[in-house]
């Protein structure tokens, strides 16, 4: 962002005060990561946790911002929020009533959020549970015990205090979204990563300085993060423009159409949401695992731990699947055709109406799987990097694909409400190119 588009941004008075609710709270979030949850000894769980880093563990922690590490109020994060997202949807395409109310407009939106909040809640309390249990027998590499006092009064006061965390953090998501300048949930994710990196970059020289890692590889990984990085710049942006023609109309004494122009299709539809939820899946029955001492949930754990070939095709699979069915819920090939065809509007050599939908519909869908492509290969990064190179976990793909992406969509907001109100911003002379592909 240009200093001059910068500037303006802080000219408009509605636009200033939502990006200065949306650090508000942000700050807020990240002053409540720092709030412990009672009756742990915060230097046994540090000492414990530090056998999980680069563990499946390790990547739960840094969706959380560190959360999980301390044990803060925030601990679970907002992940349970996102798997009750997850299951409601998945839900409306086969329950009726759930598909019914997709279709009734506002009314129905503010129903089926009210049920992924119960969702969340539900699930904030199953793993608050188990997570409860686990850090009662958990002891320090020394020997301390994590819970000062084991008992159904820890297990109650650790349920209620991390579920509560966990709908405050949902509700500073659905704030920033409403008031903010949007993406709640995804802004949360960013502050907790971008939080993090400075220690994991002084965790990297300090590797450097004591020799585990030497300097060599080091320059590549800067090198790749530099290229993963552009390589997320491009396909971010990046689109698939079918041609469409619009036939000349008289209406009244005036003829209207008769312009090309074209229907731009983005190359990865979905954006941050199928790293973010194949994420969340998997981290639900891992996290469980690492808090409770059962033979066959320590099987669980071990399968689970990135670079396996099991963590990682299950991962890959998730994202195919949330990409196609992220797209087929924000993209409808039939509507957009209808509409089309309604405004006189064609696709050369293809019929207007049926012929129209199934030709996007396939072009969509080869897009969408080279999206799919992109996102796998940019997400399984972060296994090469914590085997080969001993690197921290915040390295990783996923967290540059969230990082960058949600940034790139951040800016695009921004940009929207400046062109809502006549400020051009990022596309004057000296403001900066306006960020394509995102509408």
């Amino acid at each position: 962002m240009a200093v001059s588009g910068f500037q303006n941004m802080f000219k408009i008075p509605e636009l200033k005060k939502r990006i200065l609710f949306t650090f508000g709270l942000l700050t807020v979030y990240r002053i409540g990561v720092q709030v412990p949850t009672p009756g742990i000894d915060s230097i046994a769980l540090a000492s414990f946790f530090e056998r999980f880093k680069g563990s499946l563990l390790g990547l739960f922690d840094m969706f959380s911002g560190g959360a999980l590490e301390r044990l803060s109020v925030f601990a679970l994060g907002i992940m349970p929020y996102i798997s009750a997202s997850i299951i409601i949807q998945l839900l409306t395409v086969v329950v009726p009533h759930l598909e019914q109310l997709s279709k009734e407009g506002e009314a129905g939106r503010k129903k089926i959020t009210q049920y992924t909040r119960y969702g969340t809640v539900v699930l904030s309390i199953i793993q608050g549970f188990f997570i409860s249990v686990g850090l009662e027998n958990m002891v320090s590499p020394g020997g301390a015990a994590v819970v000062i006092e084991p008992g159904w009064g820890f297990r109650i006061m650790t349920v209620i205090t991390l579920t509560a965390g966990t709908a405050f953090i949902m509700w500073l998501g659905e704030q920033i979204t409403e008031r903010g300048i949007g993406n709640g949930i995804s802004l949360i994710i960013f502050a907790g990563i971008v939080a993090r990196m400075p220690a994991a970059i002084a965790n990297t020289f300090r590797l450097l300085s004591t020799g585990e890692i030497s300097i060599f590889p080091l320059l590549i990984l800067v090198v790749l993060m530099v290229l993963v990085v552009g390589i997320i710049v491009f396909v971010e942006q990046a689109q698939r423009k079918i041609p469409v023609q619009y036939a000349k109309r008289i209406v009244g004494r005036r003829m209207y159409g008769g312009q090309n122009t074209h229907l731009p299709l983005k190359i990865n539809t979905s954006g941050v949401i199928p790293p973010i939820f194949a994420s969340s899946i998997i981290m639900f029955p891992a996290t469980v695992a690492n808090f409770v001492d059962v033979a066959w949930m320590q099987t669980v754990k071990d399968l689970m731990m990135p670079g396996t070939v099991v963590y990682e095709m299950i991962f890959v699979g998730f994202v195919f699947f949330f990409c196609y069915f992220y797209t087929a819920i924000q993209f409808n090939p039939s509507d957009v055709a209808d509409n089309m065809k309604k405004h006189g509007g064609y696709i050369p050599g293809i019929r207007p109406g049926k012929r129209t939908a199934e030709y996007i519909e396939k072009v969509l869908s080869r897009i969408t799987f080279g999206g799919a492509i992109y996102v796998s290969a940019i997400c399984v990064l972060p296994s090469i990097l914590i085997s080969k190179f001993n690197v921290p976990f915040y390295f990783g793909g996923t967290a540059l694909l969230i990082v960058v992406g949600v940034a790139i969509d951040t800016v695009s907001q921004i940009e929207s409400h400046m062109l809502t109100r006549h400020y051009d911003g990022f596309m004057k002379k000296g403001g900066g190119a306006r960020i394509k592909g995102r509408s």
